[in-house]
């Protein structure tokens, strides 16, 4: 063993005996437990955040094989995507060549930081042997009604001649090229995500207790249930014309004075038209649409509408109900026109206010009496029914039901539930992503590719212009087919599936990843799945958790799988913040692992990102930090080597606590601890943080004894062992390499990853007292019963702070405070 730590030599020597043994492969027995991180995209080189959410998976997964279980920790690659177009397209490369030279290289940075994982379960979704199954997944989809395609309003880019996310305008302007985007009709392929909604809905409940519970919020929240009733409001002067609203609260409805539409409301052009108020529409919807306004900015939205000319008619009171767009109301939400009812919600009483319009109180609390005149806010509490007509008097809450069946029976309206979530829009215009499998024949129509002519391969000899957009519809022999019904010359469809599909089943595929006569090995699948534990960032609550959810219930009801949740557990784990920023390329702020690795190797990065804080929390970059890492490594390396000698003569200690002789007791005692802290730490709170910190304060109470001392003095040297064996069996999932090598150099076999966590001796934990005898001005005042061998000053500040003690100094000079450890305090005042 070498006096000096080299963590390039130890790290490179051990990561290249996993692989060549294949150290992490699944099948050494014990119960199953799935451990994974979110797959990365392969940009080309792993970042900070990378390590941190890696290196946490890592102590989960070594940890769990520690305690006997067989683990499943596997890594791929969520291949396709816009980035690399525009990779391709600035750097003059084909999008395949680019991405499989980053998988290549990230592969490397990840095996450099000693990361546990299954390399031979490897997977990249740009694989034809991967997206064929997903092809698959969408003829059988579309084959049970869970498929369709209908025309719907997109973001358009005529610059890059492609559709973008919502997330990919900005300010009404497309986020690579810079132009303005437009609203454009195209047909699309949908996923009926929308006839899961209630069981994704009933399904947070199985999440409870595993997921963070603003996940399941967040969840709820995009999916959003609503029961209520929809009403028809005739338009006056356009008898052809209705406008359906949704609503909870049709217990107001006598008091809607005026209705709100969202700008891009599809009757906007319709009612200004004739009005005189067409150009006024019109330049507020544009407006609008130059604005990024989510659910979440609404409530906060300084109100602003605009007159359409038009008058609702309200259904219960005949009153007339001017028409306003208004910028507080979404399209995407219900039927995109709300019942204003400005008494009794906040949004709608502001617009009113700003825009004088009326305010009718239709709910009144018991005891009170209030009008439009001296309201300050909205009322939205409870009450009964005012100004309602034959409902005037009902407990409000008991109106709902009765006023939905009113407008049920004069078909005016009907109960209904709404959901938030739409179907998902999968049809991207863009080259690098799993082709649609669908046939476009004159004569027979749409035609899924029967499953024995799959995978629809993407054809890589292509050119991708400078212009964006997809180069398939150009590709002649891509395109032109013969129907697999009639053999008539056919077309292919040349939009290709949105990324998010190929991550919404890719956990499953690790589980029988070599299987080849079908997507899933169901009976493997089943053993493996759910996955028991997912870590991956809060920027992913939503929309990938969500379409995962969706993808495990429709394959089980395909019958390939038996299983419903994907994901028992999840962790989100915080940022890396440097410079009070996330770390960006854009703000300068970025710390490259490779550098890190380099200067101070893989160990010192892992418990650095460990360490700085818990992993639910952001972590803080302080270069500091991880310079204390490093220290912290060179001090445990250096007592191991000066120990050495006298531990290689020795076994670790394994006796009974009463054969461990007094003056070694608080070394054990400490030992043990220890492992109580970290073995609670890391099962029950996984706050690694502070199972790090007690490891550290193992190691400085090891350093009080001296390495000489313990070459003369087996027993010593044999609790030293004991000690400096579970400091390495606690940092194993922490710190692999270093963990590693200091097993090894003890003259341990077989290495550390399957050695079993070390079990706490609860009667070494327990810690000896004595009864110390507390005297003011020599007359016994109090007795303490306190740990043995108490420091002097803990003892004499306990002594102090008896609130015995206190009534006897209180208002006295103290002269002296005499200290006999295990003894005495001899108070002089």
């Amino acid at each position: 063993m070498d006096a000096e730590y080299n963590p390039e030599v130890i790290e490179k020597k051990w990561q290249e005996q996993w692989l060549k043994e294949k150290t992490f492969a699944t099948g050494r027995g014990g119960d199953k437990y799935y451990l994974l991180e979110m797959f990365p995209y392969p940009s080309g080189k792993i970042h900070m955040g990378h390590v941190r959410n890696y290196s946490i998976g890592d102590v989960m997964a070594r940890y769990q094989r520690m305690l006997g279980r067989d683990v499943l920790h596997p890594m791929g690659w969520d291949a396709f995507g816009m980035p690399a177009e525009n990779a391709a397209i600035a750097n003059d490369v084909h999008p395949a060549v680019w991405t499989r030279k980053n998988i290549d290289e990230m592969r490397t940075q990840l095996q450099s930081m000693g990361f546990s994982y299954d390399w031979d379960r490897e997977l990249a979704t740009c694989d034809p042997d991967y997206y064929r199954w997903e092809q698959l997944f969408f003829t059988e989809m579309l084959e049970k009604g869970l498929v369709y395609k209908k025309e719907a309003k997109v973001n358009w880019c005529e610059d890059c001649q492609t559709v973008l996310a919502n997330e990919q305008v900005e300010n009404g302007c497309c986020w690579r090229c810079g132009e303005k985007t437009q609203d454009k009709a195209l047909n699309q392929w949908f996923f009926k995500i929308t006839a899961y909604a209630e069981e994704l809905l009933e399904g947070c409940k199985e999440l409870e207790g595993g997921w963070p519970e603003r996940v399941i919020t967040m969840q709820k929240n995009w999916i959003g249930k609503s029961v209520g009733a929809n009403i028809d409001f005739n338009v006056d002067g356009l008898d052809e014309v209705k406008i359906s609203v949704f609503t909870t609260r049709q217990d107001t409805l006598f008091g809607a004075t005026f209705m709100s539409l969202a700008p891009d409301h599809p009757l906007a052009a319709q009612l200004a038209a004739g009005t005189g108020q067409e150009e006024a529409v019109a330049a507020f919807v544009e407006k609008m649409r130059l604005k990024e306004i989510s659910d979440r900015d609404v409530v906060q939205l300084e109100k602003e509408g605009v007159f359409t000319g038009r008058y609702a008619v309200n259904p219960m009171t005949g009153s007339k109900m001017p028409i306003y767009l208004a910028n507080f109301v979404l399209s995407g939400y219900g039927t995109g026109a709300v019942m204003a009812v400005p008494a009794h919600d906040q949004r709608d009483f502001e617009f009113a206010r700003m825009y004088d319009l009326p305010i009718i109180v239709v709910i009144q609390p018991d005891g009170e009496k209030f009008g439009p005149e001296t309201m300050t806010e909205a009322y939205t509490g409870t009450g009964r029914l005012v100004n309602s007509g034959e409902f005037d008097g009902l407990e409000n809450v008991k109106a709902l039901e009765s006023i939905a069946t009113h407008l049920n029976e004069n078909e005016i309206g009907n109960k209904a539930i709404t959901y938030r979530l739409r179907d998902w829009g999968v049809s991207r215009q863009r080259y690098w992503g799993a082709p649609i499998p669908i046939i476009y024949c004159d004569k027979c129509g749409i035609v899924p590719v029967p499953k024995q002519d799959l995978p629809v391969r993407l054809p890589e000899d292509v050119e991708l212009g400078k212009a964006g957009g997809s180069p398939l519809a150009l590709h002649e022999s891509f395109v032109n087919t013969t129907c697999p019904i009639c053999a008539a010359p056919a077309r292919r469809e040349t939009d290709t599936m949105d990324t998010f599909v190929e991550s919404s089943w890719y956990y499953m595929r690790y589980a029988c990843a070599g299987f080849a006569d079908g997507p899933l090995e169901k009976d493997t699948v089943n053993r493996w799945l759910p996955v028991d534990h997912y870590v991956g960032g809060i920027e992913h609550a939503i929309l990938h958790l969500l379409y995962s959810r969706f993808f495990t219930k429709v394959l089980r009801d395909l019958g390939y799988i038996d299983f419903s949740e994907p994901f028992t557990r999840l962790l989100t784990q915080g940022m890396v913040i440097k410079d009070g920023a996330k770390m960006s390329k854009s703000k300068g702020n970025v710390v490259d692992p490779n550098a890190l690795i380099k200067r101070y190797g893989a160990d010192t990065a892992r418990i650095f990102s460990l360490f700085a804080s818990p992993p639910e929390l952001d972590l803080e970059w302080n270069d500091q930090g991880v310079e204390g890492g490093y220290r912290f490594l060179n001090r445990l390396w250096r007592y191991v080597y000066a120990l050495l000698p006298a531990l290689s003569e020795v076994e670790a200690f394994a006796g009974a606590a009463a054969d461990v002789p007094q003056v070694y007791a608080a070394l054990r005692r400490k030992t043990h601890q220890t492992i109580t802290k970290v073995r609670v730490d890391i099962e029950e709170r996984m706050h690694f943080n502070t199972a790090i910190s007690a490891v550290m304060e193992l190691v400085n109470e090891l350093k009080k004894y001296d390495p000489e001392a313990a070459r003369s003095d087996k027993m010593l040297a044999a609790l030293l062992r004991e000690a400096v064996e579970v400091v390495i069996l606690l940092l194993a999932p922490i710190v692999p390499h270093i963990s590693e090598e200091l097993w090894f150099e003890l003259g341990n076999e077989g290495g550390v990853s399957y050695v079993p966590v070390p079990i706490a001796d609860v009667d070494a934990l327990v810690e000896e007292t004595t009864l110390v005898v507390v005297q003011i001005n020599g007359k016994v005042r109090e007795r303490l019963q306190v740990t043995c061998d108490m420091a002097k000053d803990d003892l004499e500040k306990l002594a102090l702070a008896s609130a015995k003690v206190q009534k006897y100094i209180a208002g006295k000079s103290l002269r002296k405070v005499i200290v006999v450890p295990n003894k005495l305090v001899n108070i002089v005042v």
